[in-house]
């Protein structure tokens, strides 16, 4: 049976405006048929990397937070710690870039919680037996929750091609064990040069799999290693790193069998900003030319429906003269996977037939607009 997708363009008329459009958006998609009296309501949204002007602006997250505060939740802006190093490697970064880019109680009228606690390793390990992962870890703050809300910036990706609803939710609220967990299928290699001999990587390291050597260097005993990431979130130093080796095909499964654990047995409802389409991930310091005219916002309580109602809507567009998407007007994308031209090594596509395959939603779709 075919999943309902609502969507809205961006046009509007005096007194209107986006945020009500948006609003309005929520409550026909189905927002409000959800029990929020009372309960804890995670906000799922990716808050920017500071410098990258892309991500969806706080006024959208402010009024969700009010519509969700009408309802009676408890809500709360929630995202999980990055496995590379950066600006929101850890709790006290991340809740800076988020405030910096505008989301803090004064602008959002809610808390930010990072999801996976101060150094990425705050989790509860869900069981959900399935074909890539057995279990998933799921950032405490998230599993905790009552409700998922998840807010997207609909734009391109490096390694899964586009991020959504599904990269937004399972890469999103992974602590960084389980962004490993999906980023590679090996363990973690320590970098010498880097190693300062503080040994917190060892001290923290449930199976004894990582001491320091003559050299006072630390060395990962491949043999106990079980790759929980765990030594990489420790740290401070950027000593130990992750093996990128996943492919996109097999992160995009990780993905949407994260996505599964992170929503198993809650209510949950997604909304997806087509807009500023930069051709790569929010998580970058800076952003590109949008390889699409800006298209609007389209809402979803099937977040596999929604990811492919937007991918087909940016299919639909045509690209962006100067942008990665159209270089120097040469190349008309009209009807063409823009995602799949900008990034030729990733299959976007295979995470969403996975997930209608796990039954987290469906990729058949009625596009209702409002």
């Amino acid at each position: 049976m075919a999943s309902t997708v609502y969507f809205t363009d961006l046009h509007v008329n005096a007194p209107q405006n986006l945020l009500g459009k948006m609003g309005k958006l929520a409550q026909q998609a189905g927002l409000e048929k959800i029990d929020c009296n009372g309960k804890f309501v995670a906000v799922k949204i990716h808050f920017g990397e500071p410098g990258n002007l892309a991500y969806i602006r706080h006024n959208y997250a402010n009024r969700m937070v009010e519509i969700l505060q009408e309802m009676g939740g408890k809500v709360f802006l929630t995202d999980s710690s990055t496995l590379y190093s950066g600006q929101r490697s850890n709790a006290i970064d991340h809740l800076r870039s988020a405030f910096e880019n505008g989301f803090n109680m004064l602008s959002v009228k809610a808390p930010v919680i990072i999801a996976d606690g101060l150094k990425g390793t705050d989790y509860k390990e869900i069981v959900i037996d399935l074909e890539q992962c057995k279990t998933a870890k799921i950032g405490a703050a998230v599993a905790n929750a009552d409700v998922i809300v998840s807010m997207n910036h609909f734009k391109g990706h490096e390694q899964a091609g586009f991020g959504g609803a599904l990269k937004n939710i399972g890469m999103g609220t992974a602590s960084r064990g389980g962004k490993l967990d999906m980023h590679s299928t090996s363990q973690p290699i320590v970098d010498e040069k880097c190693c300062t001999s503080c040994r917190q990587c060892e001290i923290n390291c449930n199976y004894g799999a990582i001491a320091l050597n003559s050299h006072r260097k630390a060395v990962i005993d491949r043999n106990k290693c079980v790759g929980c990431g765990q030594c990489i979130a420790m740290c401070r130093f950027d000593a130990v790193l992750p093996v990128w080796d996943s492919s996109s095909e097999l992160l995009n499964k990780k993905i949407a069998e994260y996505t599964y654990a992170a929503l198993k047995d809650k209510p949950h409802f997604h909304i997806s900003f087509i807009t500023n389409v930069s051709p790569d991930c929010d998580c970058w310091a800076s952003n590109d030319i949008p390889i699409v005219p800006d298209i609007g916002m389209a809402a979803s309580l099937d977040p596999v429906a929604l990811d492919q109602a937007c991918a087909d809507l940016v299919t639909a567009a045509p690209s962006l003269p100067g942008s990665r998407g159209n270089e120097k007007g040469k190349i008309n994308l009209i009807g063409k996977d823009k995602f799949h031209y900008v990034h030729p090594n990733t299959d976007w596509s295979v995470g969403l037939q996975h997930a209608e395959k796990i039954g987290l939603g469906t990729r058949d779709y009625k596009l209702v607009t409002i």
